[in-house]
């Protein structure tokens, strides 16, 4: 049996779906919360809850099994000390109940541009939070990514908001040259999925990414074009926009632009073009083949009612 972390995520829901297709036992680790968790309907999967720092609860949760995936994170719900307590300590803890456990592979999910050194708090905690499993003798597999795109994800969904709000310009990061490398979230679910089993990978760590590379120039015109909004695309310099990134964590309870977003478009962030096809014999699919979920929404509203039903959770 199998222990996934961050199941009810972006990620972690097409994931779960994924190994059910494929005939894994999945046992999902809940943090504690007093909204419902988003779990797929129709998904067999046992749920244990504790979160990451309840060292009790995490051995309790790892009673009988034998591999984990780990994607939890703080990157798009938290600040700079959720960070450190979900993706370092988090993952610390995880790592030392994991080998206690004699687990026997534990497949963690980390950041292209992951690094030590890194100037932003993000790259710097998945470096951190890889040296931890480096470390706690465990058999792992690493893999540092791209942007994940998909309906409902923190890439794609976000700047269709931002366009749509934006009245008649949209400012760029720079000049928005910036090179990344989005790759389709059920690509993604795949690779985790069949790098479980795969011995050849154990012990590395691998960067994928999409089958192309895009600015975020083109990034936001394809989104625009999907999502039906037609904008001058202006250049802006990265303090202004972190200003602005800033007062929106500070005044809206799901911001479509994060202080993470600016510091992950301050440098390319792309992998070699065939890593999936040559590492997992997978063709990836391209970003403009799969945005067809962008067209026909009012993102503008969508927006709003992000707002609200955050708003909402929040004071139950």
């Amino acid at each position: 049996m199998l222990l996934i972390t961050g199941a009810t995520g972006f990620i972690g829901r097409r994931l779960l779906v994924r190994l059910a297709e494929s005939g894994y036992e999945v046992r999902a680790l809940l943090r504690p919360s007093p909204r419902n968790p988003k779990i797929p309907q129709g998904v067999p999967i046992q749920v244990t809850v504790a979160s990451l720092s309840d060292q009790r609860g995490l051995r309790s949760a790892l009673l009988g099994i034998d591999r984990v995936i780990h994607l939890a994170t703080a990157t798009h719900r938290g600040g700079p000390g959720d960070i450190a307590t979900v993706d370092v300590e988090g993952t610390r803890n995880l790592c030392l109940a994991a080998a206690d456990a004699g687990v026997e592979h534990l497949l963690f999910l980390s950041h292209l541009g992951a690094d030590r050194s890194s100037a932003y708090p993000v790259l710097r905690a998945k470096a951190e939070a890889e040296e931890s499993i480096k470390a706690s003798g465990v058999p792992y597999t690493i893999l540092r990514t791209g942007l994940a795109f998909g309906v409902e994800d923190h890439l794609t969904v976000p700047l269709a908001m931002l366009l749509a709000v934006s009245p008649l310009i949209f400012l760029l990061p720079g000049d928005g040259a910036t090179l990344l490398q989005p790759i389709w979230v059920e690509d993604l679910a795949t690779c985790i999925t069949w790098g479980l089993d795969d011995p050849s990978l154990r012990g590395m760590v691998i960067e994928i990414g999409g089958p192309e590379f895009v600015t975020y120039r083109q990034l936001v015109e394809r989104v625009g074009h999907f999502a039906g909004y037609v904008r001058f695309l202006v250049p802006a310099r990265q303090p202004y926009l972190r200003m602005a990134a800033k007062l929106m964590e500070w005044l809206l309870p799901a911001p479509p632009e994060t202080t993470f977003n600016l510091d992950y478009l301050a440098a390319n962030r792309t992998a070699e073009l065939n890593a999936l096809p040559s590492i997992f014999g997978l063709k990836p699919s391209r970003l403009e083949d799969k945005l067809d979920y962008l067209r026909g929404a009012n993102w503008g509203w969508e927006l709003a009612a992000r707002q609200l039903r955050r708003e909402y959770r929040g004071r139950r």
